[in-house]
């Protein structure tokens, strides 16, 4: 195009610009300059919008941009938060006055969202909602809660070996096929039952057919009327999946700040939100750092963890799955959302080959709050030993596989079996899976999961078979299993 056309083209859109802004005073007009991809550039006569504005174009306003950048004094750079079909050169855009906003109020308990705040549940949309921005600051410093309290969630080897912070973040970390949603799913069937305040489950880049089966779980369970739901699903513009993880948060933070409720945030798959903020850098034009990722991400990642915190008014417990590329944990994903929890469960794709579900590793999971001063000392120390256990049978494997268990030293093999047998007790099945194992889900205390590992390494079970300690939920129903057994 030479110089001529694109003077040409500058008039022809300041006419249609101002030909709008004669009709419309108050709106803030301005025209498209080039589309690419998602990427959007648009020139404005009058101001330029801030950055994070949120302009609407097409018919009815249906395409959603978000100002990025602002490229000189005329023209800014947005992403496309929709499907940007019928979008051209000299389409008039319309600058809303604000960004991106969520709906907030108890009217949107039981409801299904997107992105953009409307109902995706085929319900009429709520009313008497107020709307915010999804751009808030985390809680200062001085609001925040120093409190630690463990939170109980039924399950045995994360009771144990990695206990929950309520208000803290956990992250359920794995590569695909390990069983990360069928944990979160459990987590959110254990803990919405006892759980008083409210839930939100934040699915991003996920698969639709998920979120419509957890919500039917949900309805079933009878949890539905304090949860809510926000999808970015996997077939959305990177744009809209970047920032669904903002709206989840803005209305967990109307629970928590406005009606001084605890809110669990549930959010699966925290690894999507980085790989979409990747490809909005990428088609922006951004360098790329280590292994492709964006240069921003650290920053990004801070911006959305920061705000889940414990303040005065009430707290935001999370739980994450994080979804770890060709199970690389020194992926970059995966360290920096590492560096923001206070617990991270590891599944092992080994573990879950040999049937062990769920499949955390107890070795490589951790939690900051395994300290005498918060779990007490008879838990700290059970939980050393059996950790101390797994680590021993761990090196004793290649032992085992080259010479065969009978090589070993008499206290090696007692080691082994009380390993063996701790493997299997800490298998639990799980209310979500019922109708797929045939197994009934069990809820386990963490008394009866600390007394049953206890028994277990003082070698009370070592004349009970493996198999009687497996998928079951307290100790007592392997002794249940071996009278049944001897009275037949």
């Amino acid at each position: 195009m030479d110089t001529s056309e694109v003077k040409r083209c500058d008039a022809t859109m300041r006419g249609v610009v101002k030909g709008h802004m004669e009709n419309n005073n108050s709106s803030n007009l301005g025209s498209v300059v080039s589309v690419r991809g998602s990427i959007v550039d648009i020139r404005f006569e009058k101001y330029l919008p801030p950055i994070y504005s949120l302009l609407r174009a097409g018919k009815d306003g249906r395409i959603a941009i978000e100002v990025l950048t602002q490229l000189d004094s005329y023209r800014v750079r947005g992403i496309a938060l929709t499907p940007t079909e019928g979008l051209s050169r000299g389409t008039v855009v319309e600058d809303t006055g604000g960004p991106l906003k969520a709906p907030v109020g108890r009217e949107i308990l039981s409801r299904m969202f997107d992105v953009f705040g409307n109902p995706i549940d085929h319900r009429a949309p709520p009313s008497n909602v107020q709307w915010r921005t999804i751009h808030q600051p985390p809680p200062p410093l001085i609001r925040r809660s120093t409190r630690s309290e463990i939170f109980e969630t039924g399950i045995k080897a994360i009771d144990v070996l990695v206990p929950l912070e309520r208000g803290g973040k956990a992250g359920l970390f794995g590569g695909a096929g390990v069983g990360k949603t069928v944990l979160l799913t459990e987590m959110i069937h254990n803990v919405v039952r006892q759980q008083r305040g409210v839930s939100i489950f934040c699915g991003i880049g996920e698969r639709c057919r998920e979120g419509e089966e957890l919500y039917r779980d949900m309805k079933e369970a009878g949890v539905l009327p304090n949860t809510v739901m926000v999808f970015g699903q996997m077939n959305e513009p990177p744009g809209a999946r970047f920032r669904v993880g903002h709206v989840a948060l803005t209305m967990a933070e109307y629970f928590r700040d406005d009606e001084h409720r605890d809110v669990l945030l549930l959010i699966d798959n925290i690894f999507r939100f980085i790989q979409a903020g990747s490809e909005v850098s990428g088609m922006m034009g951004q360098m790329p750092s280590r292994l492709g990722y964006q240069p921003t991400m650290g920053t990004e990642l801070s911006e959305l963890e920061e705000r889940i915190s414990n303040t005065d008014a009430g707290a935001i417990m999370s739980i994450q799955a994080v979804y770890v590329p060709a199970d690389d944990f020194t992926d970059p994903a995966a360290v920096h959302t590492f560096s923001h929890l206070s617990a991270s469960i590891v599944l092992s794709r080994k573990r879950a080959s040999e049937g062990l579900y769920p499949a955390i590793d107890p070795l490589q999971s951790n939690s900051k709050m395994s300290t005498p001063g918060i779990i007490g000392e008879r838990h700290y120390r059970l939980a050393q030993e059996i950790r101390q256990t797994l680590a021993q049978y761990a090196e004793l494997k290649d032992i085992i596989s080259m010479l065969g268990l009978e090589q070993l030293s008499k206290e090696d093999r007692n080691v082994v079996a009380r390993a063996r047998r701790l493997e299997r007790f800490l298998t639990q099945p799980f209310f979500t899976t019922e109708q797929f194992t045939g197994f009934k889900g069990k809820f386990v205390s963490l008394s009866d999961a600390l007394d049953g590992c206890e028994r277990i390494l003082h070698d009370e079970f070592k004349d009970y078979p493996e198999s009687d300690l497996y998928m079951i939920g307290t100790i007592d129903e392997a002794i249940a299993k071996k009278s049944s057994r001897d009275q037949t």
